[in-house]
């Protein structure tokens, strides 16, 4: 179902990076774009940019995006807002906690519950669903946000079980390293955060992920791209290390 079969879209986490480049790709196409974010300025600035219609709605909002929902019948749902707050588990918050999954999943099952009846209804739509290399493979300090991603990925593929017999398509696109701010945002926007994850690096723009995204949409309604796993060609995913066990005044050896 190219392009040209649909007329609106609805694009979470907005403001910036993914989201902003899916907004500037989709308003190319000619298509109605809603875009959500909760900072008002760099929304109403992308606004001005693309012609879309800006929201300053918090995905964690259910009321808003109910009422959004009811006025608007969506061709295209994007759900890419998210957030971390990398710690260990052992040491997590429960404030971060709701938060992680109160934005990372409760949002993400709330939108598709609102929109996706409706696509099967019309028998036409298209869930784009951001996940993250971090629903599939262990690196230490993110365990809610392994979690919170790991369920984005399982509902991905349990909507199309749910909407199967129905033109509607589900596609998840699990990034790895992406050049965004949003090491900043988690981080802190500092040099050292910089040369930690972006300067000297070959990575994808969000420009190419939402090229990535475009593929999907763009494909004969007779092909559903379920999965897309986009990292940098200069970066592996997976590792072994083993432990000894604890020194005898308790603290934990090395591992290796």
């Amino acid at each position: 179902m190219p392009f040209s079969d649909y007329k609106t879209a609805l694009v979470t986490g907005a403001s910036s990076g993914i989201g902003a480049a899916v907004v500037e790709r989709f308003r190319r196409e000619g298509l109605e774009v809603h875009a959500i974010a909760r900072s008002r300025e760099p929304l109403e600035r992308l606004a001005d940019r693309t012609g879309c219609i800006a929201h300053v709605i918090d995905v964690a909002d259910r009321e808003q995006l109910a009422s959004l929902a009811e006025t608007v019948q969506f061709d295209i749902l994007v759900n890419n807002a998210g957030v971390d707050r990398p710690k260990k588990f052992l040491e997590a918050d429960p404030e971060d906690i709701d938060l992680l999954v109160d934005v990372n999943t409760r949002a993400v099952l709330h939108l598709c519950r609102l929109i996706v009846p409706g696509m099967v209804a019309r028998d036409r739509g298209h869930v784009i669903n951001i996940s993250s290399i971090a629903g599939v493979y262990n690196f230490g300090g993110n365990s809610t946000y392994h979690a919170t991603k790991a369920a984005v990925s399982m509902l991905s593929r349990q909507l199309r079980l749910d909407a199967f017999g129905h033109r509607v398509r589900v596609t998840e696109i699990c990034p790895g390293r992406v050049a965004t701010d949003i090491f900043a945002h988690v981080h802190g926007d500092t040099p050292e955060i910089r040369e930690r994850f972006i300067e000297g690096f070959e990575l994808p723009e969000a420009a190419d992920i939402a090229e990535a995204i475009a593929f999907a949409v763009a494909a004969p309604v007779s092909m559903n791209v379920g999965h897309m796993e986009i990292t940098p060609t200069l970066q592996v995913l997976g590792g072994l290390q083993t432990a000894r066990p604890a020194a005898r005044d308790g603290q934990p050896s090395k591992a290796s």
